[in-house]
């Protein structure tokens, strides 16, 4: 049994190697969206250039997260945690180097990897180590101080961009690093699953399932060209998905086990999580470019503007679950895609001569409300729609879909919008698109509101509840459990 005392030294050189991993990953994620018109500037990148520079993180990140946390179960969860952060760091580095956006974004790509290694592996690591009268509290303060550094981010972000250049907002993670991998392999206890029966990883449904979402990403990117390579290319992602499908039917023991759909909520609630994630993925990444190209904002005051909501969610994500306990997922789950939609379409009104009090703020203000009054409810009801024992399993592809659902609108939004290769580089041409991928956010944030008015119910006596009840990260939900790292195959 893990003994570790939250108040002893250890414990807090623990905490704060796993908020220092936790945190560049969550950092990169936010700051990055920030710091694109400067990346498109000094590399003279095309907009799906940009969409690259975003999606070659996410598609490894997605596609790979579940099986990186079965790596540290037989491996050992510190020695997977710190290879995660040493090989977040060594792409992060390539990425500030990267001559032009060719490699930038093969660099992307081999960051989305590394962070697949550190993100469910500095949760494994507080969950393995830390005895259980601790755990409940080191987990909300790692999640706590994670969400301060995802509020930090756009800030650091804009000012690196602005500053030193946005190289630095890359380079940033390798100081990061340094300081967090050597406490890792000081203070951190080894820890791995201990299990003799362990078979095969299920190497092949990882790869099918990056494949598929790598081929369906390319295919929206490039579909401008209308080519016969794109609708090969559509074709084959169509095909991987369902490969993958079939594969993970067949297998003994799956990465994604397809039995866990059989409950209905469980499904509604993944519905929902697609359409939810998918448009604050759209939102985040044409928001901070709006407010640069279109506004008239520097790299800084952009993500500064972006702030409000992730204050909110750190403020008030805890009552909001302690609402949702005693209501009910169901309330929360419908309004709070219509306040996020609301606020979306305020978005509307922020233009060449958008004021920040009058204009940008309230739109940010009902957005962030509606992300504060959906989120905590909708990891408790993926916990509470499955049985206990697979409580983290369900969290680990919870995560995983949302973050899929944002590389897919990146993708998808400046193809449905009319947005041209050179827009972000025309003020009157990127509103236009703006305005229309902020009405195609809104709507698919009502069709996740439906769903859920129509399929939500409440959850069971005595289900599981989340541990994360503090979280301010906005492109993911909280990963929860200890076996919210994935399965072994």
């Amino acid at each position: 049994m893990p003994d570790v005392r939250l108040a002893s030294p250890q414990g807090k050189w623990i905490l704060l190697t796993t908020v220092l991993g936790s945190s560049m990953a969550l950092l990169d994620s936010t700051v990055v969206n920030v710091a694109l018109p400067a990346i498109g500037r000094d590399l003279d990148a095309d907009l799906a250039s940009l969409q690259w520079t975003v999606n070659a993180y996410m598609l490894t990140l997605a596609g790979l997260i579940l099986l990186g946390g079965s790596l540290g179960d037989r491996y050992g969860r510190r020695k997977v945690f710190v290879v995660g952060v040493v090989w977040f760091a060594a792409a992060s580095l390539l990425c500030g180097l990267a001559p032009n956006v060719g490699v930038l974004v093969a660099a992307r790509a081999l960051q989305g990897m590394g962070g697949a290694l550190l993100t469910p592996g500095s949760l494994a690591l507080i969950q393995a180590s830390f005895h259980p009268d601790d755990r409940g509290r080191a987990v909300g303060l790692w999640s706590g101080f994670g969400g301060v550094g995802a509020a930090v981010g756009p800030f650091v972000g804009g000012w690196l961009v602005d500053g030193p250049g946005w190289r630095w907002v890359f380079l940033l993670n390798v100081p990061l690093a340094l300081l967090c991998a050597p406490i890792a392999v000081r203070h951190v206890p080894e820890s791995a699953d201990g299990r003799s029966d362990h078979g095969r990883f299920d190497v092949l449904g990882a790869v099918l399932g990056a494949l598929a979402l790598a081929l369906v990403t390319y295919a929206l990117i490039e579909a401008r060209s209308g080519s016969l390579l794109v609708a090969v290319t559509a074709v084959g992602g169509v095909a991987a998905g369902v490969a993958f499908v079939a594969v993970e039917k067949r297998r003994p023991d799956p990465m994604m086990p397809l039995g866990i759909f059989a409950s209905r909520q469980f499904t509604a609630v993944n519905l929902v999580t697609l359409c939810v994630y998918g448009a604050f993925g759209g939102f985040f990444f044409l928001g901070a470019v709006q407010l640069q190209v279109v506004v008239g904002y520097s790299a800084l005051q952009a993500g500064t503007a972006l702030l409000p909501t992730t204050v909110l969610m750190l403020l008030f994500s805890a009552r909001s679950g302690a609402l949702a306990d005693r209501i009910g997922p169901r309330i929360p789950l419908t309004v709070g895609p219509l306040l996020c939609a609301a606020g979306m379409l305020l978005m509307l009104r922020v233009g060449p001569d958008a004021s920040y009090l009058a204009d940008i703020l309230p739109a940010l203000l009902v957005l962030g409300t509606g992300m504060v009054t959906l989120v905590a409810p909708l990891t408790a009801t993926v916990l509470g729609s499955v049985d206990a024992s697979r409580a983290g399993l369900a969290s680990g592809i919870n995560n995983a879909a949302a973050r899929a659902a944002g590389l897919i609108a990146v993708a998808a939004l400046p193809l449905v919008t009319g947005m041209g290769e050179e827009a972000y580089r025309s003020p009157t041409a990127f509103d236009n698109a703006f305005g229309r991928a902020m009405t195609v956010c809104a709507g698919v944030l009502v069709v996740g509101s439906v769903v859920a008015f129509a399929t939500v119910r409440s959850l069971p006596p005595g289900c599981r509840r989340p541990e994360c009840r503090t979280y301010g990260a906005v492109l993911s939900p909280p990963l929860e459990g200890e076996r919210a790292r994935g399965r072994l195959s």
